[in-house]
């Protein structure tokens, strides 16, 4: 699984509101913004849609139709997209009681997931389709993955009729695992005395912060750590370095075809996070061009991975299509560069660090 690292900056006066170049800027108003501006949001409209994907998976289960599955897969589209925005938060109340690897478990590189869905589903396990002792099972039968394969994979199309009410009513206590988890994360990031608060107040009898430059620190890791997974992780996955190395059932959300989409929401919300927090706004005046450029990069990559539509596997074999993701590959890189070199630069910043970790 995908281990996260708290990157080694140090990061002296300039974002604690002491150096001229950032007389006005406080990190703890830089944080306050980030919070309100995108963190908050985002989680709420994963709860948002992850209430409609459950209402959606029951009412397929309650009137099964082609049209009650095209409803669901369109809610599961919807879900991804959010999801994937606000995923880029992997820290606070997202990391406790397994919540992050139970939404999303992957990647499944020995197809763990993959096994002990099809066993439920093979098996019709009833203590599976009861959401509350679903929560307690593997982290792989109850979050994303596990519902697409039941809304897409092998079978799926039974949920049109009523030939397989066991995987529907299965799925749907995935759906409402899925809901109860992000209403716990958009609660918890709504308390005013809850981990907010601690991220933006840095202080000494912090425990999680005890200064300005550890509480930006963590945001500015979300940039550089976020990027590095949805290039090396996500993308380079599935995407070879020639056609004849590509991996495309590697790929994050392929049975659904959500990919880019996937992909798409990871580089949305990186540019929310970063507009919102208006940390560009701590830059020296000549270098403010700076600021610009990444919300340009980072605004044509969302567009290019949004445009690798359809099954991922045709993208692949499709010349214009495979230039497309090399193209955002190439996106991704310059962003690193100028986020994880040249802006940490202007900040004063160093970042030696290895933020993924595979097993």
């Amino acid at each position: 699984m995908l281990k996260r690292f708290l990157p080694v900056l140090v990061l002296p006066l300039a974002m604690l509101g002491v150096s001229p170049a950032a007389a006005s800027i406080k990190a703890s108003d830089v944080i306050q913004r980030a919070i309100d501006g995108f963190v908050r949001p985002a989680y709420a409209s994963l709860h948002d849609h992850a209430g409609r994907l459950a209402i959606s998976v029951q009412a397929l289960c309650a009137a099964p139709s082609q049209s009650a599955l095209d409803a669901a897969h369109a809610e599961f589209s919807a879900t991804v997209e959010a999801w994937s925005s606000a995923e880029i938060i992997a820290f606070g109340p997202i990391k406790e009681n397994n919540r992050l690897e139970r939404m999303l478990y992957w990647p499944d590189r020995k197809s763990i997931g993959l096994k002990q869905v099809q066993a439920a589903l093979a098996g019709k396990d009833p203590t599976a389709t009861d959401p509350a002792q679903l929560a307690g099972k593997s982290v792989a039968m109850q979050g994303l993955g596990a519902l697409e394969f039941v809304l897409y994979g092998d079978g799926a199309e039974a949920l049109a009729g009523k030939d397989d009410p066991y995987r529907c009513a299965y799925g749907a206590a995935v759906a409402k695992n899925i809901e109860t988890m992000a209403a716990e994360v958009d609660a918890a990031w709504k308390k005013p005395d809850g981990f907010a608060a601690l991220w933006a107040n840095p202080g000494p009898d912090n425990a999680l912060y005890r200064d300005g430059t550890e509480a930006v620190t963590e945001l500015v890791g979300v940039f550089i750590n976020d990027l590095e997974m949805v290039r090396d992780v996500r993308l380079k996955g599935f995407l070879g370095a020639n056609p004849e190395a590509d991996k495309p059932r590697q790929a994050i959300y392929w049975r659904s075809q959500n990919t880019g989409l996937s992909l798409a929401g990871n580089l949305a919300g990186i540019d929310a996070l970063f507009e919102a927090s208006k940390l560009g706004d701590a830059l020296p005046e000549d270098s403010r061009w700076m600021a610009e450029s990444i919300h340009i990069q980072l605004t044509n990559g969302v567009a290019t991975a949004k445009s690798v539509q359809g099954p991922i596997d045709k993208a692949l074999a499709d010349p214009g299509e495979r230039d497309k993701l090399e193209h955002f590959a190439l996106i991704t890189s310059s962003l690193s560069g100028l986020i994880g070199t040249r802006l940490t630069a202007e900040f004063g910043l160093t970042a030696g660090f290895s933020s993924l970790d595979g097993d």
